[in-house]
């Protein structure tokens, strides 16, 4: 009753057709392919993905025989390109992690509608009150509530959520279910079979953990977004900085389109990249405030070298597809005094 409560108070917030809440992040994106994918099926995807989505993409379903196909989803004549008769859905995270790139969502929800295929977005960087999924023709919502709507790193956990608008008889794996079940078709794969079976449950005591931080969810998701607009700009200013990835300043090639689709709180994510790995190594290792560690959208300013963190398993070849570099930083900004996190950065940095 504990985890159903958290579920009812999503689709409340949201106006979804229905919502599990799954054990992670990654458990939510792995059982929604494998309810929706039969071995030989395919989907259209990016290659700046967070390092474990594209490890799952291009290794472990791969192995399961479902097919991944990276492209520049900014680029609809690509995507048209390697869309075929295989082809079931298409994938984006609405900001992507940790380059800070933007797709736009209404076009590829009309590519989608036009072949008749699902589309699943990871929002976990554009939270609730921030981005309206449905409207903006999402099909499938994935969010690791891990991250914003825990808000202290309390608990693990990961959000399945329906938008009830996408026919299930288009799939042939789901036409069973769709016999039985018509519009639930996919919620009772999932919690009949899938997510049941491969054990990715949400346990009751993070499932209330995550129900407290909703209370307080909307007023630290406006702080830390003002909080990283004033980073970003302060960043953009300084000589070591070579570039900053955030689409909320007016020189990203994402600020248009992010605009539309998100107004003025464009996420708590920014990355910027300084003259060396060395550069960053001594950077990192230098700051007092904001921490080292892997979570975002937390509470507390984290940091990372994606490089050597999150992309430390992949190939050169990979992080050279993914644009990660050994000079880029990711950064999360939390909800501190923002003048402290300034503070912090200007004296690891002189």
């Amino acid at each position: 009753p504990t985890v159903t409560h958290l579920e009812q108070m999503i689709q409340q917030a949201t106006g979804a057709h229905g919502v599990i809440a799954l054990s992670s992040g990654m458990a939510a994106i792995s059982n929604t392919f494998l309810a929706l994918l039969e071995p030989g099926n395919n989907v259209i995807t990016s290659s700046r993905l967070f390092g474990n989505t594209f490890g799952l993409f291009n290794k472990t379903l791969p192995s399961l025989g479902m097919e991944f196909q990276f492209v520049d989803l900014k680029n609809r004549s690509e995507i048209e390109k390697h869309i075929t008769p295989r082809t079931r859905a298409i994938f984006v995270e609405t900001i992507s992690n940790p380059l800070c790139e933007v797709a736009d969502i209404a076009a590829l929800a009309s590519i989608a509608q036009e072949h008749n295929l699902v589309l699943v977005a990871d929002t976990t960087m554009t939270p609730l009150m921030v981005f309206d999924a449905k409207q903006h023709g999402v099909n499938i919502e994935i969010i690791s509530s891990t991250k914003f709507i825990s808000g202290g790193a309390t608990a693990v956990g990961g959000l399945f959520i329906d938008h009830g608008t996408y026919d299930w008889s288009q799939l042939e794996k789901l036409k069973p279910e769709v016999e039985r079940y018509q519009k639930n078709a996919v919620i009772s794969k999932l919690r009949k079979e899938i997510f049941r079976n491969f054990g990715a449950c949400m346990s009751p005591n993070n499932a209330y953990l995550q129900s407290l931080g909703l209370e307080s969810f909307e007023l630290r998701v406006n702080r830390a977004c003002e909080n990283t607009k004033i980073v970003a700009e302060w960043l953009n200013e300084q000589a070591q900085v070579l570039t900053v990835n955030y689409s909320g300043l007016a020189s990203s090639p994402s600020h248009a389109i992010a605009n539309k689709q998100f107004g003025a709180r464009q996420g708590a994510i920014l990355s910027f990249e300084l003259e060396s790995k060395e550069a960053c190594m001594a950077f990192l290792n230098k700051l007092k405030i904001i921490r080292r560690a892997t979570n975002l959208n937390d509470n507390k300013s984290l940091i990372i070298h994606p490089a050597s963190t999150i992309y430390t398993e992949h190939t050169e070849e990979q992080k050279a597809l993914q644009g990660i570099s050994d000079r880029l930083i990711r950064f999360s900004v939390g909800i501190e005094d923002v003048e402290d996190l300034i503070d912090d950065l200007k004296q690891a940095m002189a």
